[in-house]
């Protein structure tokens, strides 16, 4: 399926906010997918990720979630410092902060005509596999898919050291599927089973999946990308999404 992209300026809090919005060249409507990145904004594998998903027929928003404390544009680079300037942002960043991005992203996709706004999810990678969590805490959001989410399992996100999103889950409607590398340091056998335990009473409305992989395999740039295991994580988003809205 041919795509186009666009990129518009949203106004939170009296801060713009870049949303790149990739979307099916024809027809419509199709569902509308809010999509999170990591502490490195819009790097060529999240616009890849989110060309990768318009094309199987979603229109997905991805917002730059550190508008607040970053240029308008600012992409951080995959190196250490890079790491570090992620994680000072992520620091300067409330939670309520992202919360009114999150509505404010998803009030511009039940606006625009390509979108059947009964049929808006998430998706997020790593801080962003967590804020996609957090999107499904607004009615609106049927489907989550939250990959390697970070901070879920102790509540640590941004500048609050306990988000609350992991028992707030328990009483979201939206259908989950959280994907994790059983290598990763970031969210380890014991946080994953926190998780799991936390969501066990929600039954067949959460997923939780498992790869030999690290943390970050889906990311199509540097060592850590696993091609066989994110092609499998792939599939399996497609069709969480897909079986969401049968």
């Amino acid at each position: 399926m041919k795509i186009v992209t666009e990129e518009l300026e949203l106004l939170v809090d009296r801060s713009p906010m870049r949303v790149r919005v990739c979307a099916p060249r024809a027809g419509g409507p199709y569902p509308g997918v809010l999509l999170y990145s990591e502490i490195f904004q819009l790097t060529g594998p999240i616009r890849r990720a989110m060309e990768r998903l318009a094309g199987h027929g979603y229109v997905v928003a991805a917002p730059e979630i550190f508008h607040r404390v970053e240029p308008l544009g600012a992409v951080i680079a995959y190196d250490d410092a890079g790491r570090e300037r992620g994680l000072s942002a992520a620091r300067r960043t409330l939670v309520a902060e992202h919360d009114r991005d999150r509505a404010c992203v998803l009030d511009w996709l039940e606006r625009d005509p390509r979108v059947d706004p009964r049929r808006l999810g998430s998706m997020g990678f790593c801080i962003g596999g967590h804020l996609a969590l957090r999107a499904a805490l607004d009615a609106r959001v049927g489907a989550v898919v939250a990959c390697y989410p970070t901070g879920v399992h102790d509540g640590k996100l941004g500048a609050d050291a306990d988000a609350g999103t992991l028992h707030a889950l328990t009483t979201s409607r939206a259908r989950l599927l959280m994907i994790f590398g059983d290598a990763d340091p970031h969210v380890p056998p014991a946080g994953r089973e926190r998780i799991a335990a936390a969501l066990a009473a929600r039954g067949a409305s959460v997923q939780m999946r498992e790869f030999p992989a690290e943390h970050a395999f889906m990311r199509d740039e540097g060592e850590r990308y696993d091609s066989a295991a994110a092609d499998a994580a792939w599939r399996l988003a497609l069709e969480h999404f897909a079986s969401s809205w049968a």
